[in-house]
């Protein structure tokens, strides 16, 4: 398999064009995730159906601790064109999935030895395709999820995105945070139907790596994983940090504030400088999303979006500018006044 070199930018870009899209989530990542999403899943049927039960930490996670979140079933989807020099046990064998209710279990005091027993003992049921998310089986499993959680390929974000949006499914699923500013990702974002979870935030993601190499610096670097930035986690389902304020203690000066040059907007390079008193248009960095409250600001649209170039200008004129540059990625927002 042939590595891929370069920045996270690059790394995503050949992965999407390879359609090599295997960022296997470590178990931390997944805990630190979902413990703020408990009272959501109780009692639900959990679909991961980007996830081999046989290798998965997502299937892991919800299996090791299925009596303790009180979930209704599990329902886990291996797609058949595993890596053969990561999983080469499962080489060529056909598509799987597992639906799993407990299996008389009766807690979740169940050892390392005896997860591994069930995953070697375990009589998969196969399907007749490729497992792809697409397709009309996988597609009747989701039909009897509550709520999806997984790690989708990135290269199909939108599609993925898509599917769970027409299907009316509650997910909490991982992706980068360029996907904010696709078009779709960001009309579901804009119309509060979609929107950032906790995790990732502020750091770089490890994964277990398969395809590339890592070029991390020494700090970074760790041994068998591919160090990934603006990994983030999205999702519909209620959150509190959704509904907590942003702490503002700047004030607005003309000086410190610069319009754009043919926008009537103030630029703001940091989130953490959003004047506490302008109710103007504010031009601010993705990573606001991290910290966005719509009971605090709405958002108007993006730098990114051509379709708001005309609400803007009342003719397209092009991306907009600064000083004559043009800031990178920015959301326009206003604050709601109480």
């Amino acid at each position: 398999m042939t590595k891929q070199k370069g920045n996270t930018t690059v790394l995503l870009t050949a992965a999407k064009k390879a359609k090599n899209d295997e960022f296997y989530t470590q178990l931390p990542d997944i805990e630190r995730e979902l413990k703020h999403y408990q009272k959501h899943i109780k009692g639900k049927v959990i679909l991961c159906n980007c996830d081999d039960p046989r290798v998965s930490n997502f299937f892991r996670y919800f299996f090791c601790n299925f009596y303790d979140l009180g979930i209704k079933k599990l329902i886990s989807v291996c797609y058949k064109n595993l890596n053969p020099d990561l999983f080469s046990q499962h080489k060529d064998e056909q598509a799987v999935y597992c639906v799993y209710d407990g299996q008389g279990r009766v807690n979740d005091f169940i050892s390392e030895g005896d997860y591994n027993a069930f995953l070697r003992e375990n009589t998969w049921q196969t399907l007749k395709g490729d497992g792809d998310f697409r397709s009309t089986e996988c597609i009747e499993l989701l039909k009897q999820a509550d709520v999806v959680i997984t790690n989708p390929p990135f290269s199909l974000f939108r599609e993925y995105v898509s599917q769970l949006v027409e299907y009316d499914k509650k997910f909490v699923i991982i992706g980068h945070q360029n996907a904010i500013t696709y078009k779709e990702i960001f009309k579901l974002i804009k119309d509060n139907k979609i929107w950032l979870g906790f995790g990732f935030r502020r750091t770089c993601a490890h994964f277990i790596n398969v395809h590339y190499e890592d070029f991390a610096a020494d700090r970074d670097h760790k041994e068998g994983m591919i160090r990934v930035s603006g990994v983030v986690w999205f999702t519909n389902l209620d959150i509190p940090k959704r509904h907590e304020n942003l702490i503002l203690y700047k004030k607005y000066t003309p000086e410190e504030y610069p319009k754009y040059d043919n926008y009537d907007a103030i630029e703001i390079s940091k989130v953490a400088e959003i004047p506490m008193d302008y109710d103007g248009v504010m031009g601010v960095p993705v990573t606001f999303l991290d910290k966005f409250n719509p009971d605090q600001f709405e958002i108007l649209g993006s730098a990114d979006d051509k379709n708001f170039y005309p609400i803007i200008f009342g003719k397209y004129e092009g991306r907009i500018t600064i000083q004559g540059k043009q800031p990178f990625k920015r959301l326009f927002i206003r604050r709601i006044k109480s």
